[in-house]
């Protein structure tokens, strides 16, 4: 229950407070406004009846009206959506619900002050009285209603038509027959309302839709089913009308009786922000197929089904309070939501906002001002408000440039390099405020005639095909960044590197030992493919896969195989091996580099794969008669020590 009637007021000094300066993100020390002023606030409230003509509690006191006064001065959101507004039977002092003038005049009241029409005498609480420089100039009060009340869209930015219908607000969508997921009919018992807003073309690329509701209440069945319904149609509104379903052309399919008819859709930079009071609990009610699922994804189809542009799907808010992290609404449910479609608005900060949780000292200043500037107990002010938390969104949307390119540096080939590979990979510093570059690449320095002449690029690298340029010649090159203020050309302008005299040795891949082989002798033949162009190669054999627990290294082989004698492996191990070509241009590794393969075994001198008695036997048997093949250690002759290196082999099962 709200307190309806008013305490005595104290009567004190006005409290000065000076505005924090936007762009101050630190709740800790009772900044709470956006950290970047690019950033687009919105904020969704069930105000509960607080917002009416009727209301008798216009002014500083413990009450509803003036708490939401300050709870909005405090928190000065660019887009603020409301629900149940305009319910005077709510309140003991009227009935009915306000008419869209009657709204429209009370919300302008709540913001400016001035001569109450509705109950006499001066509104002394009023949003600019405590954030002098803040306005929410552009209403739009929806036309729907259940008789009791109505939805608002409050906007810093200018309503305008976006897409080409003649519009830029709609109290409900229009009725939608039934196609994919929507099962047909409007956006529910209060309607879903729709405002395109024209965001600030100095400043962003695209512009917004803003979109509110208030589902339909109650715990029964139907009424899941009637949130459901008008949630699926919503989905379906704004993915094919708004969006295009991906076609380039609004409603596709022509199952949305809009009139006059829409001609364009968004643009890709213009999203729509939507939310309100959904009225149910997904995150606690293992819902998959909730209203505010089915809004995002489609009801959790994902894909490129549902309100998506990319196919990334849209998202909800996951809204916390800041210093307890509880994400509750209303109670103990998360009833009311912010969503976004799609990720080209990227929620960077996503609160909901309790006065009692927030630790005394680090409240806003304005909300120093409840209930009165000489007698503030903030803490009161959201319980008093509503009983609803609102939740607020801070929204990153693509902006354009505010100045041209910043400078930026060539990394690779350095100014000057010798002996450049002859297929470079040319590569620059990030520009702050680039939208793209521009690459050119000539045999001079004036850059005339180009060799490459690449725009567009949106990355720092371009790679310089093989074949395009000489061996032992000086090339010249530079990097324009761009964007819609302007060019800015690299450092230096152009740069310069030297091509090496001479190609690599060519790629080559290794023969034998096979990658992944078994069983290899210890003394093989290890070969390889031929490099064109190398002079010599080294042959490596390690027993890691970085080839640094080396066990055999031979440098300066004129021909492309190497005998492998003596006790240089040991059996049953696995080894890595990779070989390089060498010239006076550089190296090339083989491929793969490196190759894996596994030594024999040795006890199993009968070859039957199993070792058992009779492999000893026929070893020892061998032995006793010196023959050559008893030598099991490799060292060149036949004696006791192959009696132990064979034991050992044995007892192991090698």
């Amino acid at each position: 229950m709200k307190l309806s009637h008013a305490l005595s007021c104290i009567v004190g000094l006005v409290v000065l407070f000076t505005a924090v300066a936007h762009g101050q993100w630190d709740p800790n020390n009772g900044q709470w406004r956006e950290s970047d002023p690019d950033n687009l606030r919105v904020m969704s409230w069930n105000v509960q009846d607080s917002i009416t003509s009727s209301s008798t509690r216009k002014r500083e006191q413990l009450g509803d009206w003036h708490a939401i006064v300050c709870i909005i001065a405090s928190l000065q959101p660019d887009v603020l959506i409301l629900q149940e507004t305009g319910d005077n039977s709510g309140n003991g002092t009227g009935s009915g619900v306000d008419s869209v003038a009657e709204l429209t005049t009370t919300l302008d009241l709540l913001f400016h002050g001035g001569n109450d029409p509705f109950q006499g005498g001066q509104v002394t609480s009023y949003v600019q009285k405590y954030a002098p420089g803040y306005d929410l100039p552009f209403v739009f009060v929806s036309s729907g209603t259940d008789g009791y009340n109505r939805n608002v869209i409050l906007s810093r930015y200018p309503f305008s038509d976006l897409n080409g219908d003649g519009k830029s607000t709609l109290s409900d969508i229009p009725f939608i027959s039934p196609d994919e997921w929507a099962p047909g009919g409007n956006g529910g018992i209060r309607g879903y309302m729709f405002a395109e807003v024209d965001l600030p073309d100095n400043i962003y690329e695209g512009d917004a839709v803003i979109a509110n509701a208030h589902l339909k209440a109650g715990g029964g069945s139907d009424d899941h089913a009637d949130r459901v319904r008008a949630a699926k149609n919503v989905g379906y509104y704004i993915y094919y009308l708004l969006g295009g379903a991906g076609t380039g052309s609004p409603d596709p399919n022509g199952k949305i009786a809009d009139n006059p008819q829409v001609t364009q859709i968004l643009t890709s930079t213009t999203p729509v922000i939507f939310g309100g009071d959904l009225n149910e609990d997904e995150q606690r009610n293992g819902s998959t197929v909730g209203p505010a699922d089915w809004i995002v994804r489609g009801g959790g189809l994902g894909g490129n089904n549902g309100t998506d542009r990319d196919t990334s799907d849209s998202r909800y808010d996951d809204a916390a309070e800041f210093f307890t992290g509880n994400r509750t609404t209303q109670s103990s449910s998360k009833l009311d939501y912010i969503a976004s479609w799609d990720s080209i608005a990227v929620a960077i900060r996503e609160f909901l906002f309790l006065s009692s949780a927030v630790p005394s000292g680090k409240e806003p200043a304005e909300l120093l001002n409840f209930p009165t500037p000489g007698n503030p107990i903030p803490a009161l002010a959201s319980s008093v408000a509503s009983d609803h938390r609102p939740v607020i969104v801070d929204f990153e949307l693509p902006t354009q440039a505010q100045s041209p390119p910043g400078e930026f540096a060539i990394l690779s080939p350095t100014d000057g390099q010798m002996d450049t590979d002859e297929a470079p990979t040319l590569s620059w510093e990030p520009s702050s405020g680039a939208i793209s570059y521009g690459v050119l690449l000539a045999d001079n320095p004036g850059l005339n005639s180009p060799i490459i002449d690449q725009s567009g690029l949106s990355g720092t690298s371009l790679d310089v095909a093989g074949g395009l340029l000489d061996f032992g010649t000086t090339y010249y090159w530079g990097v324009i960044a761009s964007n819609n203020l302007g060019d800015t050309n690299s450092t230096p302008y152009p740069s310069s590197f030297v091509t090496r005299d001479l190609p690599l040795p060519g790629n080559f891949a290794l023969l034998s030992p096979g990658n992944g082989a078994t069983d290899v002798a210890r003394e093989s033949l290890f070969n390889w493919q031929d490099a064109t162009d190398a002079e010599t190669y080294t042959l490596t054999v390690a027993t890691d896969s970085g080839l640094g627990d080396v066990v055999l290294e031979v440098a300066d082989l004129a021909f492309s195989e190497f005998q492998v004698n003596g006790p240089v492996l040991s059996p049953c191990t696995t080894y890595y091996w990779g070989v390089t070509a060498f010239n006076a241009a550089g190296q090339t590794d083989s491929t793969p580099h490196p190759s894996q393969f596994d030594s024999e075994g040795i006890a199993d001198f009968s070859g039957d794969g199993i070792i058992n008695t009779i492999d000893l036997l026929i070893f020892l048997n061998l032995w006793n008669i010196q023959d050559e093949s008893a030598d099991v250690n490799l060292d060149g002759s036949v004696n006791t020590l192959d009696v132990l290196f064979y034991l050992n082999a044995f007892v192991v099962g090698c």
